[in-house]
């Protein structure tokens, strides 16, 4: 496998899919990040494929000490702080040069969890094995090389009530959301896992789309303190509905979202019920039209 690895990605959706096929994960907000343990080095991989090695080089170094070679995790390094995972310090870890992520690390080191094993030292690339092969060969080589705190697998169950409980309860310690994988998946890259993650239900007005009127993939939306964020891709029904409006709303020009995303504007329309997410990834699902 080359470096830098695609990484497989969720989509939101705002309930938890059940059924005996699914795994859930909590998830952990923290930067994704992939671990490279070489034959005599260890790569930090971040999920644009960049080499961050330098401002986690206490997870490079954990990596180098415990996992054996030809290794290669993907998981979120995390920090803690106070009793729960801390963003703002993951976040000021990553935007840090080398000599200040070394100082930030002394008072607050890094922790790696890791969620999936892409290339196994004895059965080399593994990422067409099913989920749940991939997680019992991950737990079995944690085990046989006593992989210890700072790399940890993060919990996973196959029961959506304990995830629902998860949901609820671990919140306050930086938890965001639950990931739900297939059993039988095989890693690729891409949204192949669903992910649900703490939303409130709020009224937003449409200040533009993307793709054309007729047919728009997503909605550009004004929120409650005026924040402008760009919406999932919206079903069928609910494009449809919208289009009619788009349409006749007039001239429209293009602009972009604070991160940078681009969209064509809209005159006075209606507005729709999202989900926003409560986190910081802000994630904006349409799910009605309610008034023009």
């Amino acid at each position: 496998m080359d470096f830098p690895v695609a990484v497989a990605l969720a989509e939101f959706v705002p309930t938890l899919p059940v059924g005996t096929n699914w795994r859930y994960e909590p998830k952990f907000d923290g930067h994704r990040t992939i671990m490279w343990r070489d034959k005599e080095s260890v790569r930090i991989q971040a999920r644009s494929g960049r080499n961050v090695t330098p401002v986690w080089m206490d997870l490079a170094l954990a990596g180098l000490d415990m996992l054996p070679p030809v290794t290669v995790l993907d998981g979120e390094a995390v920090i803690y702080a106070n009793g729960k995972i801390d963003f703002a310090a993951a976040q000021s870890r990553a935007a840090s040069t080398p000599a200040r992520a070394r100082r930030l690390a002394e008072d607050l080191p890094a922790h790696f969890a890791a969620w999936d094993i892409l290339v196994h030292p004895d059965h080399g690339d593994v990422r067409a094995r099913p989920y749940d092969a991939r997680r019992a060969l991950l737990l079995d080589l944690f085990q046989e090389h006593d992989v210890q705190p700072p790399i940890q697998a993060v919990p996973m169950t196959d029961d959506p009530d304990v995830a629902m409980t998860w949901y609820q309860q671990l919140q306050e310690q930086g938890v965001e959301g639950i990931v739900c994988k297939p059993a039988n998946s095989a890693y690729k890259a891409g949204r192949i896992w669903k992910k649900v993650r703490h939303a409130d239900t709020v009224d937003a007005e449409i200040v533009g789309y993307t793709g054309p009127a007729a047919r728009p993939h997503a909605l550009v939306v004004r929120l409650p303190g005026g924040r402008i964020a760009r919406t999932q891709t919206l079903k069928a029904p609910l494009a449809a509905q919208v289009s009619a409006y788009l349409v006749a709303s007039g001239p429209s020009q293009n602009a972009r979202t604070r991160a940078g995303e681009a969209y064509r504007t809209t005159g006075p329309g209606p507005v729709v019920e999202v989900l926003a997410g409560t986190t910081r990834h802000a994630v904006v699902t349409v799910t009605r039209l309610r008034s023009t």
